[in-house]
């Protein structure tokens, strides 16, 4: 086997991601999550089912959708489970597209009163949307169909929730509740080298059980592997760009004499980073 740097899966990768929360003989580790994520509102969901996570169309020339992970509960209530990497045109528009799947399928044929079963889709999100970057606090977003004016919901059964992941800087010894301690590991499940002692419950030890690199099988370690490298090439390229951008954006307000406070609100980088490009555009 490959040796590895980390102990445990990076669960933003494809596999890592399926590995814990997709896997029939792990199902209570996704059946945890959404019922810290929705306890709120669902009170205790008791048991899931995996569905089929390719969705057709009406038609063979309908545009198909496929799921990370779909599953409903035992009441018919359908959960869309989705891990989004990086910024996608038009992402808030796919995932009420994939929405339509589970509404449509519960049209019955015959007398139907039209009446449906809830839908969640659920989001965990590896970047931060630009309308967002405001508030850095914010990290959860609970979407529904309601009025402008008074707030109200209107419709209680279609539900986005979105988790921008990169928000959530909680350190251990600053988490308050159980929600929280899934968020802690699934931003820094492949950072750990062993269970910290704050994550010593039951369906935590059997997600880093679930979760160790050097249990893999040939076969399972060669898929982790392709999925990390596209993992990797991925955010490599992300970070070029964005490097690049902000390089350009310093360059840009150096020349207009812009002061170093403004260039560091506005590009994120450090003082030291800019001044550092600031001696190369006067060589």
């Amino acid at each position: 086997m490959s040796a590895f740097r980390e102990k445990y899966v990076n669960p933003f990768t494809d596999y890592g991601f399926k590995r814990i929360f997709g896997e029939e003989p792990n199902k209570n580790l996704l059946l945890d999550f959404l019922n810290e994520l929705l306890k709120d509102e669902q009170g205790q969901i008791k048991n899931i089912n995996y569905l089929k996570t390719e969705q057709l169309g009406d038609t063979d020339t309908d545009r198909k959708a496929i799921f990370d992970l779909y599953c409903e509960n035992e009441n018919g209530e359908k959960f869309i489970v989705e891990l989004q990497k990086t910024k996608q045109n038009f992402f808030k528009d796919r995932a009420l597209y994939y929405s339509t799947f589970p509404i449509r399928e519960q049209a019955k044929k015959a007398d139907w009163n039209f009446e449906l079963k809830a839908i969640y889709t659920i989001a965990i999100l590896d970047f931060v949307f630009d309308d967002d970057k405001s508030e850095p606090e914010k990290y959860r977003y609970d979407i529904k169909l309601s009025d402008i004016e008074t707030n109200k919901v209107f419709y209680d059964k279609l539900t986005f929730i979105y988790l921008e992941m990169p928000k959530f800087n909680k350190s251990l010894n600053q988490i308050s509740n159980r929600f929280e301690k899934w968020l802690y590991i699934i931003k820094n499940l492949n950072k750990l080298e062993r269970v910290p002692g704050e994550l010593r419950e039951k369906i935590f030890e059997q997600l880093f059980e679930t979760a160790e690199i050097a249990k893999f099988t040939p076969e399972q370690l060669l898929s982790y592997e392709d999925s990390l490298k596209y993992y990797r090439d991925l955010k490599n390229s992300l970070d070029t760009a964005r490097d690049e951008v902000r390089t350009e954006l310093v360059k840009n307000m150096l020349l207009e004499n812009e002061p170093i406070n403004k260039i560091i609100k506005y590009s994120g980088l450090s003082r030291e980073q800019i001044i550092k490009i600031q001696s190369k555009l006067k060589t």
